[in-house]
């Protein structure tokens, strides 16, 4: 039976600890935008969660930089760590935003986003869990295939906010603040499909 990255490759338990970080940050971004109180206190442990994440990240490159023979194209590595890094990076983002706009109460479209944001990055765990087992292959596709389908749902989610947004509210900078908040919390379900397309690719590649 083929495995395609070996159990005990350190680079697989660095890429699974990325993800599991970012499955941490999706749960507090969630949590703050469901219950809408300690804001700071969750903007907090979220730019803690991303401070991990970069640290992860530099464990990474550390280690493609010590390391003669990898189990992946370098390329890949560099890719996938990289990816991985800018989901964190979004879901910080999005939490920030909510603090410096200082929005005092969360929305139905934004919660439904947060929902989607942790559906994709358990999808996408998921998806780095089954990379190094004997049925790696489809069983990655078949989450990475989910990812992309909570993508699409986040964009629908997304427009109909916006578009609610221009229809129902009539001060011009909260339209300008909750756009972007919005726009961020899509696009962290587009990085998470970023994430899910490279790690396709390196099980594709190394089947």
């Amino acid at each position: 039976m083929f495995r395609i990255i070996p159990r005990e490759e350190e680079f697989f338990s660095l890429f699974l600890k990325a993800s599991e970080n970012i499955n941490e940050g999706a749960r507090l971004l969630k949590e703050l935008l469901d219950r809408f109180d300690n804001i700071q206190e969750y903007a907090r442990k979220i730019e803690e969660v991303e401070h991990k994440g970069d640290a992860i990240t530099h464990d990474i490159i550390r280690k493609l930089n010590t390391t003669f023979i990898t189990p992946i194209d370098r390329e890949d590595i560099l890719k996938l760590a990289s990816a991985l890094d800018d989901v964190i990076d979004l879901i910080h983002g999005a939490a920030m935003r909510l603090v410096v706009y200082k929005i005092s109460a969360s929305t139905s479209y934004a919660k439904e986003l947060g929902f989607l944001i942790v559906k994709a990055a358990q999808e996408l765990n998921k998806g780095i869990e089954h990379l190094p087992l004997d049925d790696g292959r489809e069983r990655v596709y078949e989450h990475c295939v989910e990812v992309n389908s909570i993508e699409n749902e986040a964009d629908r989610v997304s427009r109909d906010a916006i578009a609610n947004l221009f229809e129902n509210q009539i001060d011009p900078v909260a339209i300008i603040k909750w756009k972007e908040i919005y726009e961020t919390l899509e696009t962290a379900t587009d990085r998470c499909e970023d994430a899910a397309n490279v790690l396709e690719s390196v099980a594709l590649k190394n089947a």
